[in-house]
């Protein structure tokens, strides 16, 4: 398991090398959910998304022998691009298994940092099979998108930052995949403030995490259709089911115009560019999935790799 001392270690490990991304109030959010409202703005973070503080905890915590193996992963983006920074930051071989669906911008990032991309199917599985058998015939060492405790500490360092300068939130929003950044959310949250409670937000098509906390365990769910492509892994990772299991306050589920509406309204009204992934918990307020009733929220925007001309299509869509 992971515990607060290991996200307090991630924090020291990464240094100065992550941004302690701004959190910024917006009245207008505030008025529709009725509470304040609160933007943790990791779609300004290294390379786009909350996934650098994971990956480059990971990777500052390989052994001299598993650096000069290099690594490698398997992802749709995000955690992809990360790894490839973290990677190259360290001088590092990085080989990254991306879905033939990945969006151009994110494959394009990732070769940028230096790594090596290839192609493997459209799921999770046949992804993880591939850098797998990468990791058997290469000797690169696997740095998992979500399912290790390296990750997961470094993604809890995010929420650290957030009970810095905002001690008591009621409530947190954070986007759920497979479940990294909601467990390391929900795991510090729970040392550092009893009051506050935290909410995984689930594309209704991609609800993994919502199906394994009704039945207890890891459920795998259908290959999702949504536009929130950084959540659609088939099922939760194990590691962080059991945090979540343990403290998080529950799930909400929104639908794929609610995320569209949610990354309009950030656009034109915040200014954000975020990445459908990165906006459901706006969506969440924005729907009045989760009404606030005078409490506050602090909503993670996860990230902000989004393709230029899908969101010139999310923004004509709502004119």
């Amino acid at each position: 398991m992971v515990n607060l001392a290991d996200v307090r270690a991630a924090r020291e490990r990464l240094g100065g090398d992550v941004h302690r991304t701004p959190l910024l109030s917006s009245r207008q959010l505030a008025e529709i959910a009725g509470g304040p409202v609160y933007l943790k703005c990791e779609n300004l973070q290294r390379t786009g998304a909350f996934k650098a503080r994971g990956a480059l905890n990971a990777v500052r915590s390989l052994s001299a022998s598993e650096r000069a193996r290099g690594v490698t992963t398997f992802s749709s983006g995000n955690h992809g691009q990360a790894l490839a920074w973290a990677a190259a930051l360290e001088g590092l071989r990085a080989v990254i298994f991306m879905p033939t669906s990945a969006p151009r911008t994110k494959v394009d990032a990732a070769r940028g940092y230096g790594a090596e991309v290839r192609f493997a199917g459209t799921t999770s599985p046949e992804r993880k099979a591939a850098a797998e058998h990468a990791v058997a015939t290469e000797g690169l060492v696997m740095v998992p998108p979500f399912d290790d405790a390296r990750i997961v500490a470094g993604q809890g360092t995010c929420l650290l930052e957030v009970f810095e300068e905002l001690p008591t939130p009621g409530f947190v929003l954070v986007p759920v995949g497979g479940g990294g950044l909601c467990a390391g959310s929900a795991l510090v949250a729970a040392a550092c403030s009893k009051a506050t409670r935290v909410l995984g937000i689930e594309p209704h098509t991609a609800d993994a995490m919502t199906r394994a906390l009704a039945a207890g365990e890891v459920v795998t769910i259908a290959p999702p259709k949504t536009i929130a492509d950084g959540l659609m892994p088939l099922a939760a990772g194990a590691l962080p089911f059991s945090l979540a299991r343990e403290h998080l306050a529950g799930t909400v589920l929104v639908d794929d115009d609610e995320i569209r509406a949610a990354v309009r309204f950030l656009a034109q009204r915040a200014k954000l560019v975020v990445e459908p992934s990165g906006a459901v918990g706006v969506a969440a307020l924005l729907s009045g999935r989760v009404r606030l009733e005078g409490s506050s929220a602090v909503v993670i925007l996860s990230g902000g790799n989004v393709a230029p001309q899908f969101l010139a299509e999310i923004l004509a869509t709502g004119e």
